[in-house]
Parts: C-alpha cells; sequence; structure tokens
C-alpha cells in the first residue's frame, strides 16, 4: 500500500483554551497527508483537477487517543488504496514526534468525480499504483 509521512507542528491557533489540537484540525492535517502522499507518487490535486478529476471526501472518521498540544511535533502517516474503480481510501496516524505516542487515526474516503460532479474513472495509472 503506498504511503507517506507528513511533518507538522502544532501552531498556537490550532489549540483551544486549554491548549490542546481543537478535533478538526486533524482533518486539514488529513489533507496534508494524502495530498503529500499523492504528489509523492507524481500527481497532484492541481494535475488532477486539470485532468477532469476531483476527490471529494464522501466519508471521514477519526479517532482521538491522546491529545496534541501547542508546539508539539508530529509526524502525519498516510496510506491509501483503491476500494473500486471510482472510490479510493486513505487511512492516516497522527504520531507525536517526541515520545511516538499516537495522538489520533483516521480514515477518508473518496469518490472520483468529473467536472460536473458524475462519478468518473480514476486515470489507469493511479488504478495500478494503489491497487
Amino acid at each position: 500500500m503506498p504511503s507517506s509521512v507528513s511533518l507538522v507542528r502544532v501552531r498556537y491557533a490550532e489549540t483551544d483554551k486549554m491548549g490542546v489540537v481543537y478535533y478538526a484540525n486533524y482533518f486539514v492535517w488529513f489533507e496534508v497527508a494524502r495530498a503529500d502522499l499523492l504528489r509523492s507518487l507524481g500527481w497532484t490535486y492541481r494535475e488532477m483537477e486539470g485532468a477532469g478529476v476531483a476527490l471529494p471526501v464522501i466519508e471521514a472518521h477519526c479517532q482521538y487517543q491522546r491529545a496534541a498540544r501547542y508546539d508539539d511535533e508530529l509526524e502525519v502517516r498516510a496510506e491509501g488504496r483503491m476500494l473500486s474503480a471510482v472510490r479510493m481510501e486513505f487511512t492516516y496516524e497522527v504520531v507525536r514526534k517526541g515520545d511516538s505516542a499516537i495522538s489520533a487515526s483516521g480514515r477518508t474516503v473518496h469518490a472520483a468525480v468529473d467536472p460536473s460532479g458524475r462519478p468518473c474513472r480514476l486515470p489507469e495509472r493511479i488504478r495500478q499504483v494503489f491497487a
């Protein structure tokens, strides 16, 4: 399964009054990791959309395990796989670099759609990489 690791450092603006990362920021980091994974395989979102394919999220899940806090350095690990010719799943793990504690894990499911919003097949090269 293709995978990548993205590094993020928790910014003050990403935390709540208690200094804990606000839950929705994990989904932003999932997107960072997903884009980095695709880029590492030679396919950027810009290129994908230029080819007439978009990958909207149709399902998202995150399980929070240990709080991440301001200035923590995190690894966001991402893996991707095909579910069908038009659907992909990405799984994520957010790990604190300092102690290797898993802060959160999650998944997103995406459907490939054309510019009119209708489902379409992913390009062959992507289906091969993620098969």
